[in-house]
Order: structure tokens, then C-alpha cells, then sequence
């Protein structure tokens, strides 16, 4: 379809594909603007992104897709991808290939090639590979795939005008012609399309019969069910794949990955040069060093012991500037009040509802949240995250996991919310459930605000830690259980390791904001409109009531003040509100005055483990469906309260 003059002609759309980690999500960003969450390790995008540009008067529409190696099917990115190449929406498929690892990327060049859509590839990362020993031609390399190939560099938005312009042009032209393999598959594929062509049998015009040939010789199961009308050619099909097996001795699917490759080692071979490398970077020494059997993991301590140190230590200084400084805003207020005339019951709302609310947001996000997302940013930039979970590797399998699931459990140390998202990189749908009920058990950036604000500051630093340490025992000893109760195997870790490279500060920076905005705009209302209900309610006598009909529990089970029911209550909406809410209602920061040491201890370890809020409930339906969401959340209830009443008898008689 080509560019017109008109609005509706004049709209394009451009699909972004490429393995994980080669920079799609940056080129993505330098395009559209948008704030696509850009990390540096694989499957960092696991749903389809959308953004647009205008570009010489044309309006284009962008669409970041999973990160793949194939479009072989085989995983939930892969199906994703392929469903929507197939679609016919995007008018030319922008290829993103990494320079420095050529051969296992232009395996996905080669099948969309096949695929018969308008491609072009997106060369990154040439200068690193130069600095590598590696020269690639880019003309050569365009001529012997017989696509325009165009470099540039994702970070710098160097050659992006280019991409976009060829872009632009591929769509008037025809689609390239696959490369040609061995004689004897070419002939197999020729007998297959051809009598796909001669039969209607459901397939749209917009899909290639050599590629439909091609997936049906490969026995792929998903052409196979959407077009349930080729089964007609079943018994031909098994005779053509019994024929190329008995040829080569291998099963079709693997003799056709090999000419595959055997392609790309003959364009590889014309373009590109492969020169003396330097030996012993300085960057490899330090890859080296950080994935070390036993340097690696005493750098891993440190590296996470730095980090909640760190938002221990500053967290809790910024928000002791803070509450002093609203401290004395709310005197200020409160004089003003009187000397206005304004009644007790609207300064109490407004200064203990209102005011107090904003106080505790703020400090909650400029101490704990914005902090945490800037010290896990730089380590997604820098690489790092990957190398953790290579070392974790051996760990997660004792859960029925591997060392991927690593990335979301740290990422539940922030949001619960993007780390249900992401565990979508898991392989097998056991994994990912498992998964799923585990992250929301980490205490996230908000439950962790409980811990430093309760624990940390008055049972002390060590109490903090060991709420933490229980965590991740709890979090064990769950996993394990599902691991022995649910049906099915777990695989193996699979998983590239990125370059380590120096982070940006303005990405950082700008990564760090996208995720701590979320909690601006929709935790802040909902905290300062609570804390103003919460006040209300206090006022016309109705709060009692409320808390008085959780007491069997609250109180009566887990021994907590009646006054923890609040807590409870507006923690499923947010899990900072339960610090709160509980200081608005009891119109105290001092929670010595409510509790004591061991009903702190029970009150932040049952609140840690508690059911996930709102935000995470409704990702979890969407994720893993109603089902699995009630059986998550109701495993994190029961756990909770298990927990909390072992901690309520061993801490009674300690203490």
C-alpha cells in the first residue's frame, strides 16, 4: 500500500521485530516519544507497545513487539508476534539487529523474509562490534539479503531519520524474495504451496503458500489448527517430511533450521570481517568478574544489601526532613484557622484528612519509591539484572523456577504490578503461576514503607532485616509446595547475557519518572481521599463501628489493637494507606503509643504478607483469569495469617 496525499492514505504503520535486548524498545522511544519502559535484559517487552510520529507530513504508527528469536511459536512473545505480522496491519517490518551477534539474529531475518513481508533491518550496535574486531558491510550485507540495511545507534538516535525514509520507501515496492535453500527442500516446498494454491482451503491472500508450505514441513501446530481445512493434504505432508528425513536423517524441522544457517554463514561470510579482537577488555574482565562462581555472589550482597541500605539510610532522613517541614506548614495552618474563625471539625479534615495525606504520599514516594526505581534502573541499564540471575539460577530451581524469575521477584521489590506483568518470561504456564504467587509476596516499595516505618524505626534496623529475611523464607518454602503440588515440569535457564555498559543519567532519570509518576497520579488522590474520608468518618462517629466488626480478628486472632483494622481495609486499595490511615485514625505518627514491640512485629509481618491491592488483583485477572487470581489471593490470606499467628505465640514467649 502506498503513501497518498490523503489523511487516511497518508497513515502507516511500522512494526518493530527483533530478538531481546537489541535495542527495539530504545529505537521505539527515539521515534514515538513515548515512555516505553526500556531495559537492558531479554524479554523486557512482553506485550505489544504503540506510539506515533509525524515524519515529512505522514503520520506513522509504531508498534514495539515482544522480543523473539524465532517465529517458530514456541512461546507466548513468539505466538504474539507472528499473530500480528500476519494480521496485515503493518505496512513494512523494521528489523532491529544487533552488529555483534549476526548469525543467531538473522535467523529471525531469514523467516520473515519467508513470512513474505516489506522488511527492513535496523543495524545497531556497529560501533560496539567494531570495537570488537568486527567490520560489517552494510551494502554488501543489503545485497545479499536483498533488503535495504541501514546502521545506527539506538541510544544516540544516530541513522533513525535514514531508517524511517527507507521505511517509508520499502512500502511502494515489492516484498523481498526468501533466499533460496538445498535442492531437495526447495523441491518439498514447491510440491506443498503448489498444491496449496490449486485448493482453497481458507488461507488469506496476504499469506505466502511457500510460507505456509514451509510451516507445515516444520509441523507447526498453530498453522496447523487455524486452518483446520489443510488437513485435507495431511497424508501428502507426512510423505513429503518422511521423504526429506530419509534424504538427510534428521526431522524436517531440523533440516530446514540448518539451511537456514547454512544462508547466513554464506552472508556472513561476504559481509563481514572479522579482525584481530583486543584481549582482555576492561569490559569483559568486569562481565567476568561479576558472573564469577564466588566473587559474583559476593558482589550480588552487596550489590542488594547497598540497595535497601541505601533506602533505609536516605529514605528515612528525606522523610524526616519532610514530616518536620509539613509539621510546621500544619501549625501554620492550624493558627490561620483560628484566627479565621474556622470551626474545630474543618480544621481537623482539612489539616489530620487533607493535609496529612499529602504529607504521607510525598514522603512516601521522594523517600522509598522514587529512591528504589532509581537504584533498579541503573542496574537494568547497566546489565546487571541478567548476571543475577545466572548466579541465582541454582536457587529458583530448589522453587521449581529458574534464575529468570529472579528479574520479577526484584521487580516486586517496586511494584507487584509490573512483576505479575513479567512473568510472562517464564516458559511453561506452571512457572509463570508459580511465579505469579510468589511476587505478590515480596514486600513491594509500599509494604516496604510498613517495614521501615514500624520495624526499622522502632524495633530497630536488625528487626527490619529480619522481617525481610522471613520474607524470602516464606516465599521458599511456598514455592517449593507448589512446585511438589502442581502438575507439570519446569525448563532449564536459557538466557542472554547483555553487554555490560555504563547507564544513562538522563534514561535513568527519565525511567525512574515514568515509573514513579503511576504512583503520583493515581496513589496520591486515592491517599489524600482516604485520609479526608478516614477524618470524616472520625468526625460524625462512624469509623468505630467499622473497625469494631473486623475486632474478632484483628484482635481476637491475630492480637493487634482493634485500631488495625483500618490497616487491613484500605490496604487492599493501596499498601501504603495502611500506615496512613492507621496513623490518621489514631491521630498519631508515634505508633509506640499504639502498640506494642511484639504487636509491631505481627502487624508489619501479617500486612508484609497480606492480600495484594487492587492495582495487582486486577493484573492478576488479567494475567492468569479469575481462577488462579482467587487462588492466589486467598493463598496470600491464608499465609498472612498463618504467619502472623506463629510470629503472635513464638514473639509472646520470647518476649
Amino acid at each position: 500500500m502506498g503513501v497518498g496525499k490523503s489523511d487516511k492514505e497518508s497513515r502507516i504503520e511500522i512494526a518493530l521485530v527483533g530478538n531481546p535486548n537489541v535495542g527495539k524498545s530504545t529505537i521505539f522511544n527515539q521515534l514515538t516519544g513515548l515512555n516505553q519502559s526500556v531495559g537492558n535484559w531479554p524479554g523486557k517487552t512482553v506485550e505489544i507497545a504503540r506510539g506515533t510520529l509525524v515524519f515529512r507530513g505522514i503520520r506513522i504508527d509504531v508498534v514495539d513487539l515482544p522480543g523473539i528469536y524465532s517465529l517458530s511459536a514456541y512461546s507466548e512473545e513468539e505466538v504474539v508476534a507472528r499473530d500480528y505480522l500476519l494480521s496485515g496491519h503493518p505496512h513494512v517490518v523494521v528489523n532491529v539487529v544487533d552488529a555483534m551477534a549476526l548469525e543467531r539474529n538473522l535467523y529471525l531475518t531469514l523467516q520473515l523474509m519467508e513470512m513474505g513481508v516489506k522488511l527492513v533491518v535496523a543495524l545497531n550496535f556497529v560501533e560496539d562490534a567494531k570495537g570488537k574486531g568486527i567490520a560489517i558491510d552494510i551494502n554488501s550485507l543489503s545485497r545479499e539479503l536483498g533488503v535495504p540495511v541501514v546502521a545506527v545507534n539506538a541510544i544516540s538516535g544516530s541513522g533513525i531519520a535514514e531508517l524511517v525514509d527507507l521505511a517509508i520507501g520499502s512500502i511502494s515496492s515489492a516484498p523481498p524474495k526468501r533466499l533460496k535453500y538445498g535442492k531437495e527442500v526447495e523441491k518439498k516446498i514447491s510440491e506443498i504451496s503448489s498444491a496449496i494454491k490449486t485448493t482453497d482451503f481458507g488461507i488469506p491472500a496476504n499469506l505466502d503458500p511457500e510460507w505456509v508450505a514451509i510451516k507445515l514441513m516444520e509441523g507447526d501446530p498453530v498453522v496447523q489448527d487455524r486452518f483446520p481445512k489443510l488437513a485435507y493434504l495431511k497424508s501428502r505432508i507426512n510423505a513429503v517430511k518422511n521423504e526429506l528425513e530419509m534424504i538427510h536423517g534428521e526431522e524436517p524441522s531440523i533440516v530446514i533450521a540448518s539451511e537456514r544457517y547454512s544462508a547466513i554463514q554464506r552472508i556472513i561470510k561476504s559481509s563481514s570481517v572479522m579482525h584481530a579482537s583486543p584481549v582482555g577488555t576492561r569490559s569483559e574482565r568486569i562481565e567476568a568478574l561479576l558472573s564469577h562462581h564466588v566473587f559474583g555472589y559476593l558482589i550480588l550482597l552487596l550489590v542488594l544489601g547497598g540497595t535497601f541500605f541505601s533506602i533505609f539510610a536516605i529514605g528515612g532522613w528525606v522523610s524526616g526532613i519532610i514530616e518536620e517541614n509539613f509539621g510546621l506548614l500544619a501549625g501554620f495552618i492550624q493558627d490561620l484557622f483560628v484566627s479565621l474563625g474556622i470551626g474545630p471539625s474543618i480544621s481537623s479534615l482539612v489539616i489530620d484528612g487533607i493535609l496529612f495525606g499529602v504529607m504521607a504520599a510525598v514522603s512516601i514516594v521522594i523517600s522509598y519509591i522514587f529512591l528504589f526505581y532509581l537504584i533498579l534502573s541503573m542496574l537494568e541499564d547497566t546489565g546487571y539484572l541478567p548476571r543475577a540471575a545466572f548466579l541465582l539460577d541454582s536457587l529458583m530451581h530448589k522453587l521449581g523456577l529458574h534464575g529468570k524469575a529472579f528479574i520479577p521477584m526484584l521487580l516486586g521489590y517496586g511494584c507487584s504490578v509490573p512483576a505479575c506483568i513479567s512473568c510472562r518470561i517464564m516458559e511453561t504456564w506452571k512457572e509463570r503461576v508459580i511465579l505469579g504467587a510468589l511476587v505478590v509476596m515480596i514486600p513491594c516499595s509500599a509494604r516496604s514503607v510498613i517495614i521501615l516505618g514500624v520495624a526499622a524505626q522502632y524495633l530497630g534496623f536488625l528487626a527490619a532485616v529480619g522481617i525481610y529475611l522471613l520474607d524470602i523464607l516464606v516465599v521458599m518454602a511456598i514455592g517449593r509446595l507448589l512446585f511438589k503440588a502442581m502438575p507439570g515440569e519446569s525448563v532449564g535457564l536459557i538466557m542472554e547475557m547483555p553487554r555490560i555498559r555504563l547507564f544513562k543519567p538522563w534514561l535513568v532519570l527519565k525511567k525512574t519518572w515514568v515509573k514513579t509518576k503511576d504512583f503520583l497520579y493515581i496513589g496520591l488522590p486515592l491517599i489524600v481521599a482516604g485520609s479526608a474520608i478516614i477524618e470524616a468518618l472520625r468526625i460524625l462517629g462512624l469509623l468505630d463501628q467499622v473497625i469494631l466488626a473486623l475486632a474478632p480478628f484483628t484482635s481476637g486472632l491475630l492480637g493487634l489493637p482493634v485500631a488495625a483494622g483500618i490497616s487491613m481495609i484500605f490496604g487492599i486499595l493501596r499498601k501504603e494507606m495502611a500506615l496512613v490511615m492507621l496513623a490518621t485514625y489514631a491521630n498519631t505518627l508515634d505508633f509506640s503509643l499504639l502498640m506494642s514491640p511484639v504487636q509491631m512485629a505481627v502487624f508489619t509481618i501479617f500486612m508484609v504478607l497480606y492480600v495484594p491491592c487492587v492495582a495487582t488483583i486486577a493484573t492478576l485477572v488479567k494475567e492468569y483469569r479469575a481462577k488462579w487470581t482467587v487462588f492466589i489471593v486467598v493463598l496470600n490470606l491464608v499465609v498472612a495469617t498463618l504467619v502472623a499467628v506463629a510470629a503472635r505465640i513464638i514473639l509472646g514467649l520470647i518476649f
